[in-house]
């Protein structure tokens, strides 16, 4: 499966650790969380953040034996809002700071990875600007933050024609050698972490890219231009996509912090946690009003996630929600493994990605007349509008290869003398589709078919020679070959299609969330499939070495451009209710989401050969920006509630207390199930149960009436059914009750919905219920 994932944004977690500075083999980098910072002052400068580096030194000290050696292994003092620092130290040192009294986790610093001109109006961002009542300054004060690859700066998409000042508010800077303006007003890069394996790489370190925040990767300005870029007519990509470019808030302003790095060698790729902890510290500080953080894990099957103080994303995250500040994540391209989605913790909006109704198509028409509709976005044609011959790759092999490396296309597999002025059908997998073209092309190939060999998604590559991808059809293609006398075949030219059926994306990370079951992840679903959207001049346009083409725009696939597309939205709906919490305004995206398609079919899962998709794909559903504008109520969360949720999960008070920097103290009884997230999941359920939910009114008064769509073998049962609600705020309770029918006994998890409406807004929450405890594989 590993080149089916080339082309997408994020993969998987690397199990190497990121070295600071130079040091012993023995010494890593750590991550030494403290909780939160107490200057004692509202206003800290930075006076107060020397003082709290003195004392990270000390703490240090205190177990290196000299402040000296403290000054030696420190890499980052994190000083603003999150408290703790990142240093270079033996396993036993770890050991011994993690038992100090004022120290909350110490980890080992891994890494993440990464994860237009169609999608805005897909979302109906047109149709919202239409209205009367928008503003085109709309969104202007709004600032969206974003930790990825850094920015191409002097990107159309991040230009600042009449635009006003900077809003006051911004303690943000640039780095040396960005333009930025007042549309791109912060570009700050954070690269300990990153830094080369070996010590005479900080030789170079001059010399490289990694003194910058300016992308040389494309990743980052693709997809900051997605959440917030300025609207560019006539933006393409060699001929296809044709339209504007623009982000969903294209008035806002953006800031980019660059934490994750190209490779210097095959284990320095990636986004290490102690530096995704210094930009979440540095925008939280410099004023961001959204996160938005295309950066993820992807778990496999049965391996454990870290627990929320473990985890840089979570702990970065966290500071900003207690700031008022929305983080946006990319839920993870693991799909379709269930478990696989990352950035589980419920502060967190978790986006997974969707297929929308556009593409880039071409067909394969058999010789026996058959036609298969495929993806790609092949710049070269056949040479002739003719049937050529067609043959299978594992038929076509040099004596000495393999026969599924040659099946695979991989290099040095064809043979040309069999090759030649043929179509050669691949299968996908093993190496990047294009690399396989090129294979094709120097054994002699006319052109290419990839087939998928098991259920996956269809991407529109950048083909330099004539190719198509067909998601399903492999047998056919095959069994074609393989029984005709003269198998042949034509691959047609792309174009761009507004034909497909929007569904669930095949890699999209799937739930159940292992860390906590009871908490439904991913949140929602987006657009993340074949988005078109800026890109840096001085990145790759494809994996082939060969490719020397650059480009301004390009097509990428990832729940990393899901996530930014919902970013822009949270700053759409903050700019039409400025006072609404991060919670608010996740459940208003959450409750508003729609299960089935533009066309009002049942959305569908790409990957299990289009049937029904369910939450653990899609969350609450397909996000609905209008809906979300105006969900009547929400389900609101505060502090509070996630102190009853770390006492529900286990946690000490002494432990999280250091979160808050409040002493608290837990309930005698807390419940998980009660915590008061816009969806119910209710794994091992035993007998019955009644939970708890709390809605607040934020539209006109009104009385709203509950439905429900039980789960199979479940019964649910709401009281009251009815709530009024007379003025904006105001908040009502409601208990549900939910067992297993006599007789029935579902294993693994069945799925329903709660509505509530009141004739004009529908607020629903997904319920999803197993009888046995959940495993990664229900």
């Amino acid at each position: 499966m590993g080149s089916r994932r080339i082309i997408l944004s994020l993969l998987v977690i690397s199990v190497f650790s990121c070295l600071g500075k130079p040091t012993s083999a023995t010494k890593k980098a750590y991550v030494v969380y403290l909780g939160s910072h107490d200057h004692g002052h509202p206003k800290p400068n930075e006076e107060h953040f020397a003082k709290a580096t003195e004392y990270h030194y000390e703490l240090l000290a205190s177990v290196l034996g000299s402040k000296e050696k403290a000054k030696e292994s420190l890499i980052y003092s994190y000083t603003k809002y999150i408290n703790g620092f990142a240093a270079n130290l033996e396993k036993e040192e770890a050991e011994k700071l993690a038992k100090h009294p004022d120290v909350v986790s110490v980890f080992l610093s891994k890494k993440k990875t990464l994860q237009t001109t169609h999608s805005w109006k897909f979302l109906g961002v047109d149709k919202i600007e239409a209205q009367p009542k928008w503003k085109t300054s709309e969104g202007s004060n709004l600032i969206i933050g974003a930790l990825d690859t850094g920015v191409w700066p002097e990107s159309e998409s991040f230009r600042d024609d009449g635009m006003g000042p900077i809003p006051s508010k911004w303690k943000g800077s640039c780095d040396k050698g960005i333009p930025c303006n007042r549309k791109l007003i912060g570009a700050k890069h954070f690269n300990y972490g990153n830094l080369a394996m070996k010590a005479d790489m900080y030789n170079i370190i001059e010399e490289t890219d990694q003194t910058t925040a300016r992308d040389t990767e494309g990743h980052g300005t693709h997809t900051l231009s997605i959440a917030a870029g300025s609207p560019i007519p006539g933006t393409n990509i060699f001929g296809f996509g044709q339209g504007t470019a623009r982000g969903t808030l294209p008035n806002a302003r953006v800031a980019a912090y660059k934490v994750c790095w190209p490779p210097v060698d095959e284990n320095t790729t990636g986004c290490c946690d102690i530096d995704i902890l210094a930009g979440f510290d540095a925008a939280i500080h410099d004023g961001v009003d959204i996160i938005s953080a295309s950066i993820a894990t992807s778990f496999a099957a049965g391996e454990p996630q870290p627990e929320y103080y473990m985890d840089a994303t979570a702990i970065g995250a966290f500071h900003a929600v207690k700031k008022g500040i929305v983080v946006v994540c990319s839920a993870g391209n693991g799909g379709p493994d269930a478990s696989s989605v990352g950035n589980v913790a419920p502060w967190i909006l978790t986006v997974g990605a969707s297929v929308m109704d556009r593409g880039f198509s071409n067909y394969v028409q058999l010789g026996d007349n058959r036609r298969f509709k495929g993806q790609s976005l092949a710049t070269t044609a056949l040479p002739e509008k003719k049937q050529y011959p067609l043959v299978n790759a594992a038929k076509v092999k040099l004596p000495e290869a393999d026969d599924y490396d040659a099946l695979a296309c991989k290099e040095g597999t064809l043979d040309p003398e069999l090759v030649k002025g043929k179509i050669v059908a691949c299968v996908d997998g093993y190496i990047p589709r294009t690399i396989k073209g090129q294979v094709v092309a120097d054994a002699g190939g006319v052109g290419m078919i990839v087939l998928n060999d098991m259920p996956s998604d269809c991407y529109a590559d950048l083909h330099l020679h004539p190719a198509s991808h067909l998601f399903e059809n492999a047998t056919t293609i095959i069994d074609y070959i393989a029984d005709s006398p003269n198998p042949t075949a034509y691959i047609s030219n792309p174009e761009t299609d507004f034909g497909l059926n929007p569904a669930l994306a095949c890699f999209s990370s799937r739930g159940p969330n292992s860390l906590t079951y009871d908490v439904l992840k991913p949140d929602i679903i987006a657009p993340g499939m074949s988005i078109l959207a800026s890109y840096s001049p001085e990145g790759m346009a494809t994996e082939l070495p060969t490719d020397k083409r650059r480009l301004l725009f390009n097509v990428l696939s990832g729940t990393s451009m899901a996530s930014p597309h919902v970013a822009g939205m949270v700053g759409v709906i903050k700019s039409s209710h400025p006072d609404w919490t991060p919670s608010e305004i996740k459940s208003a995206l959450m409750t508003t989401a729609r299960t089935r398609d533009h066309l009002g079919e049942t959305l569908l899962d790409q990957c299990t050969n289009n049937v029904e998709a369910d939450p653990f794909g899609y969350g609450a559903g397909h996000v609905r920006l209008v809906r979300a504008l105006d969900p009547g109520l929400v389900y609101p969360l505060t502090m509070h509630d996630y102190w009853n949720f770390f006492c529900s999960i286990g946690y000490n008070e002494s432990q999280f207390a250091k979160f808050f920097k409040k002493p608290f103290v837990c309930p005698k009884h807390s419940c998980i199930l009660d915590f008061n997230y816009p969806a119910i999941t209710i794994p091992g359920l035993s007998g019955s149960v009644t939970i708890s939910r709390l809605l607040k009114n934020v539209g006109n008064p009104g009385t709203y009436n509950a439905s429900i769509i039980e789960p199979w073998g479940i019964s649910v049962t709401v009281a009251p059914k009815t709530l009024k609600f007379e003025k904006v705020g105001e908040k009502k309770m409601f208990w549900l009750t939910i067992k297993a029918k006599d007789g029935m006994k579902p294993k693994t998890f069945v799925f329903g919905k709660l509505k509530w409406s009141d004739g004009v807004h529908s607020v629903r929450s997904p319920i999803s219920v197993s009888l046995e405890q959940a495993t990664t594989d229900s």
